[in-house]
């Protein structure tokens, strides 16, 4: 079967994309088309240089379509495919031309509070695509803000942003600037909402406390500064590498919209959260990070795949004996055991199985700060 033949399908049966996967084997980035089936949640895939079917069409309910987007990451059967592009006219008329990129930043005043603007960005139908927590300089927030250096707020807005530490969210989806943009300040009912509705999303995070991009190009530039697609990293991340433990909420729990969730049970538990990002882990990396459960636990293999299957969020935890009492918080590895033993720690109300188990944590104290290192240090070295 040719290239031209899968041209001939009905288009508007599938959703076409062009990926590019790196074959460790080989050395080699192969490029495929991707073809997604949304009635059945199907997929297929072609090998464009060897003209060639090399997945034949099937069942892959993992793949959900907010997940295709171009420049996203996807994993099909354990190979993690970069989507480089659309496939088709029909896709990126239908799929690319409403998608946009935007900043959410939250301010220091709001930081406590992200778990609930991360539900907000769930239930506004949008995916958090990149995640740091930094604490912006002076001169940092005022290269931020420098659009608005002429107004007489300017200083304050600068004050106000290199006070603590925030945290940037890039967030992709449908219109995703203008709906984010409503969602902190609806237009003509914000003082309304603030007056009479103050547990409104209005009421609780206006502009004052969460950062909205205001245009397509203002989004590029914010994203640009936190999130720069050269060489440079952008501002620096948080971590503290002392008195600490990691917490990695898995990537199956990030697909489920669970972060939110997951971090507001965290801080209502009295734990502090001094370094938040989001990470795309590829699979020598997990099988790096996961190496000391090698030939120790039976799941190892299926572990490394799903850290490698989407983005993670990864915390560092910080207090006084916190590897200890945070580790109890999580629960038993296993969620069924931990429903019936612990039934109000992270795996038993969050997890599905032992390995999609909602979150990992440190198991042993001596490897908390190696495990925070790993993150912080060198995968955003």
């Amino acid at each position: 079967m040719t290239l031209n033949n899968y041209n001939l399908k009905e288009e508007k049966d599938r959703f076409a994309f062009l990926a590019d996967w790196y074959d460790p084997t080989a050395s080699l980035l192969r490029r495929y088309q991707l073809f997604f089936y949304p009635h059945d949640h199907s997929v297929e895939m072609f090998d464009v240089k060897n003209q060639r079917v090399f997945l034949r069409r099937t069942k892959y309910e993992e793949l959900q379509p907010r997940d295709l987007f171009v420049g996203n990451r996807v994993n099909v059967f354990s190979r993690q495919l970069n989507i480089i592009d659309y496939g088709d006219q029909y896709t990126a008329s239908k799929l690319g031309s409403k998608k946009e990129r935007t900043l959410a930043l939250v301010k220091p005043d709001a930081v406590s509070k992200v778990g609930d603007v991360l539900e907000m960005v769930t239930q506004a139908n949008l995916m958090v695509a990149n995640a740091k927590m930094t604490h912006l300089t002076w001169n940092q927030a005022a290269d931020f803000y420098v659009e608005h250096q002429s107004k007489p707020s300017f200083n304050s807005l600068v004050q106000q942003l290199s006070s603590g530490p925030v945290i940037a969210l890039e967030l992709v989806g449908d219109e995703a600037v203008s709906v984010w943009k409503n969602l902190l300040e609806p237009p003509d009912t914000a003082a309304a909402a603030h007056k009479e509705t103050p547990q409104s999303t209005p009421g609780q995070f206006g502009s004052d406390l969460v950062h909205s991009s205001d245009s397509l190009t203002a989004a590029a530039r914010e994203l640009e500064f936190f999130f720069p697609t050269t060489v440079c990293h952008g501002p620096i991340n948080t971590a503290l590498y002392s008195q600490c433990t990691c917490c990695i909420i898995k990537p199956h729990a990030i697909s489920q919209g669970l972060a939110g969730n997951i971090i507001n049970s965290i801080a209502a538990a009295g734990f502090h959260i001094s370094a938040l990002q989001m990470f795309k882990v590829d699979r020598a990396n997990a099988e790096e990070f996961y190496e000391v459960y090698k030939g120790v636990v039976t799941e190892y293999v299926d572990m490394v795949t799903e850290l490698s299957l989407g983005p993670c969020m990864v915390l560092e935890i910080h207090g006084d004996d916190v590897a200890k009492t945070f580790r109890d918080f999580c629960g038993p590895a296993d969620p069924e055991t931990a429903r019936h033993v612990r039934p109000a720690t992270l795996r038993a109300i969050y997890g599905i199985d032992k390995v999609k188990n909602a979150v990992h944590c440190t198991d042993l104290p001596e490897d908390a700060i190696l495990e925070v290192q790993y993150f912080f240090k060198i995968l955003d070295g």
